[in-house]
């Protein structure tokens, strides 16, 4: 028989799992490895989505010197697919990696430029690492596509042999990128693993970082949000369908829930999966940066409100880092806000803000 839970259960296996509830993880490397991935995306209107996923974890002592320094010097850390890994976690890669690229069109440019991948090697072995504008351009056949990508030759090379395991990200700063040989940033003693070894592996690890998942979600390019059939059957009041449940996640379930109130990233992965977010916490978000300004309901940037195991509103704010200042436009209520609620919410804002080391200014506070 399935375990039945309760929405409230569900929703409270979910949080502990991404280290959301009253107790903190230790450090940055067991943060990440809890996490099994932490997203990087850049765009920082508050703080790049990596350094906020793990100070929300973390706290103040996070800092993102200690991150490039896990990842540049150390090696505990990579880059693949867009996220942040611990390098233990490469075998349950190497399998896909062998794999790359999947598009019969990917596939064709690649053969097709044979020459100019191994001119890029050849750069790399010499000079590296290097920056995409850094590696000249030899291709025979352009790229062409109807993004961004179209003829930028040297970056989508890079980036196919990123995937292959051929080529590894070095380093990352403000610039954007170096690249380098991937035997020089992977270890060389990685285990062999069968693709069906991985896979398994991979899946049994997202599962745990979400407590509970379905097994089945919309596809998704590099990582996936389903999970297949690890872990065990479960249903939750009041939603649908089946789940697949963690069962370290149920047994910690047994003890206490300590909450505590977070200010989330939008790229966070206890909110990427919108149709979960809002079957197990009935919580309607979307990012609003794509959005003209006038379309916008909760600001170009807000950030999930997390309290206890209810998500209960949205933060508009920005951070001016030449003025050292954090703006905050608006703090939109869900559901009207209480006394305690409200400081929980504004010590959090302040936290915040010193962390960035920066002065908050405004209050405003709009009610949906």
């Amino acid at each position: 028989m399935p375990h039945r839970l309760s929405r409230e259960q569900a929703r409270r296996i979910a949080v502990r799992a991404q280290l959301l509830s009253q107790e903190r993880p230790a450090g940055i490397v067991e943060t990440i490895d809890a996490l099994t991935i932490v997203n990087i995306e850049p765009t920082a209107a508050v703080a790049p989505s990596a350094d906020h996923i793990l100070w929300s974890r973390l706290g103040w002592p996070y800092q993102p010197a200690d991150l490039a320094r896990l990842v540049e010097q150390d090696r505990a850390v990579f880059e693949w697919g867009g996220f942040y890994r611990t390098m233990t976690d490469l075998p349950l890669l190497l399998p896909e990696m062998r794999e790359r690229p999947y598009s019969a069109e990917a596939r064709a440019w690649l053969s097709a430029n044979d020459r100019f991948r191994r001119d890029v090697l050849d750069r790399l072995r010499s000079d590296g690492p290097l920056r995409p504008a850094d590696i000249p351009d030899t291709a025979q056949v352009s790229w062409r596509s109807s993004g961004w990508t179209n003829n930028r030759n040297t970056l989508q090379m890079l980036e196919m042999l990123v995937l292959r395991g051929d080529v590894a990200i070095a380093s990352r700063d403000r610039a954007g990128r170096r690249f380098d040989l991937a035997e020089r940033v992977y270890p060389a003693d990685v285990a062999e693993l069968s693709a069906e070894e991985a896979a398994r592996e991979r899946a049994e690890r997202r599962l745990a970082s979400l407590g509970l998942a379905r097994a089945k979600g919309i596809a998704q390019p590099l990582e996936p949000i389903d999970v297949g059939e690890v872990g065990e059957e479960a249903v939750v009041d009041g939603v649908d369908g089946t789940w697949r449940v963690d069962p370290q996640s149920l047994r910690d379930a047994e003890a206490a829930f300590t909450p505590r109130t977070a200010l989330l990233s939008p790229f966070d992965r206890l909110v990427f999966d919108r149709r979960r977010l809002e079957e197990l916490f009935d919580y309607e978000y979307l990012l609003e940066m794509y959005k003209p300004a006038a379309k916008r309901r909760w600001g170009y940037f807000a950030l999930p409100i997390l309290h206890g195991d209810r998500f209960v509103g949205k933060l508009d704010a920005k951070a001016d880092r030449k003025q050292g200042v954090l703006h905050v436009f608006a703090v939109h209520e869900d559901e009207p806000f209480g006394d305690d609620l409200t400081a929980a919410v504004e010590g959090e804002i302040a936290d915040l803000a010193r962390w960035l080391t920066l002065e908050v200014r405004g209050t405003a506070t709009a009610r949906r």
